[in-house]
């Protein structure tokens, strides 16, 4: 169950990656990036005043948002902190290369979670998901050989190390949400309604120094439509990532990979959209990622 649930999340994912491209394009990023915050925030709180007005009620819709120890918090804030840095990095990629580039490198991802599932977690799939999880990896590497051709120099662009930052940070907030999720049993609902909290107040400080005080800045900015979506379906997203990890059987590395089966939505209805180059050749290593995501629902349902 928690496969099909991480490709619910990857679903999601995809369209909150269109959005967020859209969201970016031409505007201020940190703004951006608060505003979908605040909006995924705003999703949540008619459940977390539901859990205290209410409670049997959020129980019922399994939305219930429990109380949790101020050390419990800690473990929040520490995740919200390395989110939002990797925020900060990716939108600021994202809003200088094409969809098609970042959503790759992105996915390159569960490369990083592998190392540290085998080296914290112990994790250990079996023959065919090994085989299924290199697939996908070697397919995300394929893409960085297209992006060559948009005239995208991997080694000198800044924005490309930038994104690889944040793929490494938001990899390692992957392997911590396991221990979140299984070792402190937090509930999903609770653990994202806390998190988008300490995210929105980190990113209200930064910008009272770097966006808030400067009129060109401010004037820049454009409020769209898109941006109150990206955190919607993140949260959307998530929380079917974060009930997925719930059970004691999902393995973080596989969960991680098939959830950059998000590619498929930006790649094919993201090229469209923004009209980037060479989806056709994109498509053959997008092939690779849905083959090693068949491969790892075969070898967990057999």
């Amino acid at each position: 169950m928690w496969i099909y649930l991480g490709l619910l999340s990857a679903l999601f994912l995809g369209l909150h990656n269109l959005c967020k491209k859209h969201a970016v394009q031409n505007n201020e990023v940190f703004p951006v990036l608060l505003g979908t915050t605040f909006a995924g925030l705003l999703t949540l709180l008619p459940f977390f005043l539901l859990s205290r007005y209410q409670p049997e009620m959020a129980k019922q819709i399994d939305l219930y948002i429990t109380p949790i120890s101020w050390s419990k918090h800690g473990y929040i804030f520490i995740k919200s902190a390395i989110m939002a840095a990797s925020w900060l990095l990716a939108y600021q990629a994202l809003k200088h290369l094409p969809i098609t580039i970042v959503t790759p490198i992105r996915s390159a991802g569960p490369f990083f979670t592998f190392i540290g599932a085998l080296v914290i977690y112990k994790e250990h799939p079996n023959t065919w998901q090994w085989l299924g999880f290199f697939i996908i990896i070697f397919s995300v590497i394929g893409y960085s050989k297209v992006g060559k051709k948009e005239g995208i120099d991997f080694k000198n662009n800044i924005w490309i190390f930038a994104i690889m930052a944040a793929t490494f940070l938001g990899a390692s907030s992957g392997l911590y949400d396991k221990f979140l999720i299984q070792n402190l049993a937090l509930q999903p609902q609770t653990l994202q309604f806390w998190f988008c909290f300490y995210v929105v107040i980190i990113l209200l400080i930064i910008l009272a120094f770097t966006w808030f005080p400067k009129a060109k800045k401010r004037a820049a900015f454009s409020w769209r439509w898109s941006i109150p979506a990206v955190g919607i379906l993140l949260q959307t997203a998530d929380y079917f990532y974060f009930k997925g990890l719930q059970d004691p059987e999902a393995l973080i590395m596989l969960l991680s990979a098939i959830k950059r089966s998000q590619i498929l939505i930006a790649v094919i209805i993201g090229g469209i959209i923004f009209k980037e180059q060479n989806k056709r050749k994109k498509l053959v290593p997008l092939f690779g990622i849905l083959l090693g995501v068949m491969l790892i629902l075969y070898a967990t349902d057999v």
